[in-house]
């Protein structure tokens, strides 16, 4: 039996995986966080490089993510304490979910996904578009532009998709206030609306007719 030296520990830093590899080796600057959880790895990345990145994750062929899943908005405001939930600093991240589809008559494809998250600051609530890349994150990004305000330069139609065009706000953001009509069934009866204070409209600000409540309050 030999004894362990100060050399032979187990407290080796993990093995990055090749989409981290490939990041750091291509775009130094880039990464801000990585998580693994569950067997899913989520790189978190300074927005400007956004547009590099993904075209990164498609075109590299030792990653081949030929596969645009989605993308989605999230709201890390923590509207009870102030400031941003989970220690970030920033308020929002647009999350690009990417998959390599194996192509069993080409071969390629490694049946793998990965998420590559891009913080967006409150002051500057912005970031490139990637359609020209997967065209498919077309009507995604103009949903995250709809329900949380980021917008996507280099969008080719870029306007609203769940909401009317004179709607006022971005609904999920959480600083939006709550609000509801009341739902009639049949019989008369009416169910319960969300709460009885602001009632938003298409065309009207949170300043005007709906705003009313919050005034004398």
């Amino acid at each position: 039996m030999t004894e362990s030296t100060p050399n032979d520990t187990n407290d080796t830093k993990p093995k990055e995986c090749i989409e981290v590899r490939k990041i750091r080796e291509t775009y130094p600057d880039a990464i801000l966080e990585v998580n693994e959880f569950r067997g899913d790895t989520r790189i978190t990345i300074n927005k400007e490089y956004v547009h590099d990145v993904i075209r990164l994750m498609r075109d590299d062929q030792e990653l081949d993510f030929n596969f645009f899943s989605e993308c989605l908005g999230v709201d890390y405001l923590n509207t009870q304490e102030g400031g941003y939930a989970l220690g970030k600093d920033h308020r929002f991240e647009v999350v690009y979910n990417l998959y390599s589809l194996p192509d069993k008559r080409t071969g390629r494809g490694r049946n793998r996904r990965i998420f590559i998250k891009a913080a967006i600051p409150e002051d500057d609530c912005s970031v490139t578009s990637v359609t020209d890349i997967y065209p498919g994150a077309n009507f995604p990004e103009r949903e995250i532009y709809d329900m949380f305000g980021i917008t996507f330069t280099g969008h080719p139609d870029l306007r609203r998709i769940l909401m009317s065009d004179d709607w006022i706000g971005h609904p999920q953001r959480k600083d939006y206030p709550l609000g509801g009509e009341r739902v009639q069934f049949p019989d008369g009866k009416f169910g319960p609306s969300v709460g009885e204070g602001v009632v938003q409209h298409p065309g009207e600000s949170f300043f005007g007719k709906t705003a009313s409540v919050i005034e004398k309050n």
